[in-house]
């Protein structure tokens, strides 16, 4: 297996939604801050992937238009997935695995404010039993911590407790929409807002983009001094159906996490947009106690749709190139109830890959 690294990094996402911008209005200073930080320029990059949905963006082909931010003339090498930037990566990790290319830059984007995101999200459920019904987001994952309360797992003060740590990490990082803790008991004092979820135990709506730069072997090293190697990456799907999987489970999460080698994580990003999530990941991954979750505030301080998930990677990265860890491990997921997950492993050394 060739040895590829995260070398660049950029996000925007809009604590309001400022004129609302176009995907390529998003996308042009994000791809600049990528050049910047690699010294590349358009030239350089060998495949292009993107991630965002039809549906939020209420029209066909919609990622056609941003490849206007590119520029196709010279044509170029690029793909789509109708997934988050986390499976785009994904896809260009395996382009250059083929020895097509060497390089690749994956975006991706979403406006949720264009519609109604709760509403919206209800047509990627099960179309013929789930579909009709509407259920939204927001009541699906009230129910899932209703169930994990009811069985005894966690209860509403851990929740707060994840909440509240959230929003005191948040503080440091200047792309969280949301941040600032208080204390667990006031924000337990806090109205219901889809019982038992309260409004800090769900994501905000956040349009925003996010881009990934990867690069194999020596091309990694010439960017970066300390590049972050994906040293393992896998993803699994549950059944679509809500009601043939146990909801205080993520069994996709937990045959990912399987799947690679966790020893020695000392940060871990986990999407988890709602608080309760982040305590299902955390014991599907068998994270020990004093793992660092989510220390940039995670998706509960911001969660672009379609981005979110390849945010944490981005981040973990950055722990990475700082030199404040050796080894961390980023997540995504998609779907109702945490039902599609995607685990990869970044270190400072290729040492131990397990691609």
């Amino acid at each position: 297996m060739r040895d590829v690294a995260v070398v660049g990094f950029a996000q925007r996402q809009m604590p309001e939604f400022d004129g609302s911008p176009t995907c390529v209005e998003l996308l042009v200073p994000l791809f600049k801050e990528c050049y910047e930080q690699t010294g590349w320029t358009r030239k350089d990059v060998g495949f292009w992937c993107s991630g965002s949905s039809d549906y939020l963006a209420g029209r066909s082909f919609s990622f056609v238009q941003a490849v206007d931010a590119i520029g196709v003339i010279p044509p170029v090498n690029e793909s789509h997935v109708e997934m988050d930037l986390a499976w785009a990566m994904y896809e260009a990790w395996i382009k250059i695995q083929t020895g097509e290319v060497d390089t690749a830059l994956v975006y991706a984007f979403g406006k949720s404010s264009a519609g109604v995101l709760r509403r919206t999200l209800a047509l990627q459920l099960e179309p013929y039993t789930m579909t009709p019904l509407w259920p939204d987001t927001v009541s699906l994952a009230g129910l899932q911590a209703r169930a994990g309360i009811d069985a005894g797992l966690w209860d509403e003060r851990a929740m707060a407790e994840v909440a509240n740590r959230s929003l005191t990490d948040a503080e440091k990082n200047e792309y969280a929409i949301r941040k600032g803790g208080s204390s667990v008991e006031e924000l337990l004092a806090r109205p219901m807002y889809a019982d038992p979820l309260r409004k800090h135990d769900c994501s905000p709506v956040t349009d925003g983009a996010a881009a990934i730069v990867l690069a194999a072997g020596d091309r990694a090293r010439e960017v970066r001094d300390r590049p972050a190697w994906i040293t393992g990456v896998s993803h699994h799907v549950d059944p679509m159906g809500m009601g043939v999987r146990d909801l205080t489970r993520s069994p996709s999460a937990q045959r990912s996490g399987a799947a690679l080698d966790l020893g020695g994580v000392e940060v871990a990003e986990l999407h988890a947009p709602f608080s309760h999530q982040e305590l299902i990941l955390r014991r599907e991954l068998g994270l020990a106690d004093d793992v660092a979750i989510n220390p940039s505030g995670g998706a509960l301080t911001s969660n672009p749709m379609f981005s979110g998930g390849g945010i944490r990677v981005g981040e973990a990265a950055k722990k990475v190139w700082s030199g404040d860890a050796d080894k961390v491990l980023a997540h995504a997921t998609s779907g109702p109830a945490l039902q599609q997950n995607l685990v990869c492993t970044l270190a400072a050394s290729t040492e131990g890959n397990n691609n």
